[in-house]
């Protein structure tokens, strides 16, 4: 039977003796349901901090690059930091009710501005210098810890609200919340991917998820434990909670306006199209009133306006030579540049594009600029164009082709590193008609030798021939975009593949070439052999090469 205390002072919270001698909190509803109501705010709190988990991982991978570093970074600091904030949270536990509310109203504000603070120090101070220099980084793992203490700091005291309700054993207790806890991650974890990048994007998606965690936080406390807390207690609560909830509201207005600023201020000031495709973000500047055009892949220059044409000359020129080139496959180039040196070349037959974002061939056929540049190419109607993944592609296809261009993003790029491995030099090497050749852009080769030769002896390792080469040195352009590097990069580096060594020739019956010539070719060939990196092991899909 349960006794009430002896009356309380006014203003005190109201308590119950029950079982044991331990007092728990009279509620204004059942116990049943005070239960049900905890572990619905562990539920909704678990989904709001892993929505701000993935949305650091996938703006410091698009910011900073190389997304296996930046999640496991991300994930290191934030677990570790959760354990801190248990052990702190060990202090709160005699004002478990106020404790909660006041690290769910903190957690909302943090987590729910990461992003556009993320983004603005990215922008507005240049973090693109080395690999742990730059305010971008610092900022990254300060948001990181603080997310994780005040995480961490959620599971201690939603046990000792949810015991105040009706006391169970230890073990039992633990179960529950974490079965909430879990679930709640489940939803976060999918709906950030398919609901809130897509439909909102990264900043308004983790706005609108510091909103839910302040209501939610706020509701559980206010509504249920009101009477844990003093009327002072209520007060600033609700003071807190509604300052969170304006502060979020003002920046997600203001959103729009904040966006555009910071992309000027990170491709400069001559964007035209800047859109998330879902696979990734497309910009594009320049091509108007004689500035140049360039094109941006998830903040990478794809395309430059400036030195394009060496690029594209030096990629496909070689490969064309020296064979037949009736049937030709290009991985990438869903810009319609590579598709333009091809169609250049006569005796071509069928070119197929396989590139996995169709939005960034209908830019290429609609956009003015972009179309002029590339000749209209996807108007040829030996040109088909494929949305897939070039290495399901290579895969999946019974086609033979004469020459196979790989025209691909860095092979440092995390994403990118399966399209530089082993096995799938082995799935080209398996499409290549008899005297065929493929052509791979490999990188730079002055500054980054190492990654070059291991793109080279990977591709020896699947049973090819080479003739590595490289094009340079580049023009000095100004730099823009999210991945400028400290130094621009002097050369491009391509490796010529064929089952016997093939010859660096250029064709005679094709039209003749604005930047390449034989005898420059032949001695940028041999520019690039000096910088040879002897004994480099290939790069597989289970062991990748091209960290350093």
């Amino acid at each position: 039977m349960i006794e009430p205390h002896a009356p309380a002072p006014p203003g005190a919270p109201r308590s119950w003796s029950g079982e044991g001698g331990q007092s728990r909190t009279a509620l204004p509803v059942r116990p049943g349901t005070g239960r049900f109501l905890v572990l619905s705010g562990v539920f909704v709190c678990a989904a709001c901090g892993l929505v701000y988990e993935l949305e650091l991982v996938a703006l410091a991978s698009y910011l900073i690059g190389d997304s296996v570093t930046q999640t496991s970074v991300v994930l290191s600091v934030m677990v570790f930091a959760m354990g801190i904030g248990s052990l702190a949270a060990k202090r709160l536990r005699c004002r478990a009710a106020a404790g909660f509310g006041a690290v769910e109203a903190a957690l909302a504000l943090v987590g729910g501005c990461s992003a556009m603070a993320l983004y603005a120090v990215f922008a507005w101070t240049g973090g693109w210098g080395g690999v742990w220099s730059g305010g971008p980084r610092c900022l990254l793992v300060a948001f990181s810890l603080a997310i994780g203490l005040f995480i961490g700091a959620e599971v201690p005291l939603l046990m000792e609200l949810i015991q105040r309700i009706r006391r169970q054993d230890a073990g039992g207790a633990v179960a529950d919340l974490f079965a909430a806890d879990y679930v709640g991650a489940l939803v976060g974890g999918l709906a950030f991917p398919f609901l809130l990048l897509p439909q909102l994007g990264q900043l308004t998606g983790t706005l609108l998820t510091g909103a839910i965690n302040a209501v939610a936080g706020g509701a559980l406390v206010l509504g249920l434990f009101r009477r844990d807390l003093s009327r002072r207690g209520r007060l600033l609560l609700v003071v807190a909670n509604v300052a969170v909830l304006g502060v979020l509201a003002a920046a997600a207005l203001l959103v729009d306006d904040f966006e555009r600023a910071a992309r000027q201020a990170v491709y400069g000031g001559h964007v035209r199209v800047a859109v998330h495709t879902g696979a990734q973000e497309l910009v594009l500047t320049g091509g108007t009133h004689g500035r140049p055009l360039a094109l941006f892949l998830d903040g990478r220059l794809r395309v430059s306006g400036r030195d394009e044409r060496l690029y594209h000359e030096a990629l496909v020129r070689p490969a064309m030579s020296d064979g037949p080139h009736a049937r030709v496959l290009v991985l990438g180039g869903g810009d319609g540049l590579a598709a333009r040196e091809v169609l250049r070349h006569p005796g071509v037959e069928r070119v197929d594009v396989v590139d996995p974002d169709p939005a960034v061939v209908r830019l290429a056929r609609r956009d003015p600029a972009l179309s002029a540049l590339n000749g209209h190419a996807f108007g040829d109607p030996r040109v088909h164009v494929c949305t897939a993944d070039a290495f399901r592609r290579l895969r999946d296809t019974r086609r033979s082709y004469d020459v196979v261009i790989a025209d691909l993003p860095d092979p440092r790029v995390t994403a990118s590193t399966k399209l530089y491995s082993q096995e799938f030099y082995g799935l080209a090497r398996r499409v290549l008609a008899r005297g065929g050749r493929l052509v791979v852009h490999a990188g730079p080769v002055t500054s980054r030798p190492r990654v070059f030769w291991t793109v080279e002896a990977t591709i020896r390792a699947a049973g090819l021939r080479t003739a590595p080469y490289r094009v340079g040195e580049r023009a000095p352009a100004p730099w823009a975009g999210p991945h400028r590097p400290a130094g621009a990069p002097r050369d491009w580096g391509f490796v010529l593949a064929a089952r016997t060594r093939p010859a660096l020739t250029l064709d005679r019956d094709a039209p003749r070439p604005d930047t390449l010539t034989p005898e420059v070719l032949r001695a940028d060939a041999r520019a690039a052999a000096r910088t040879r990196v002897p004994g480099l092991p290939p790069s597989t899909l289970v062991r990748p090469r091209y960290a350093n």
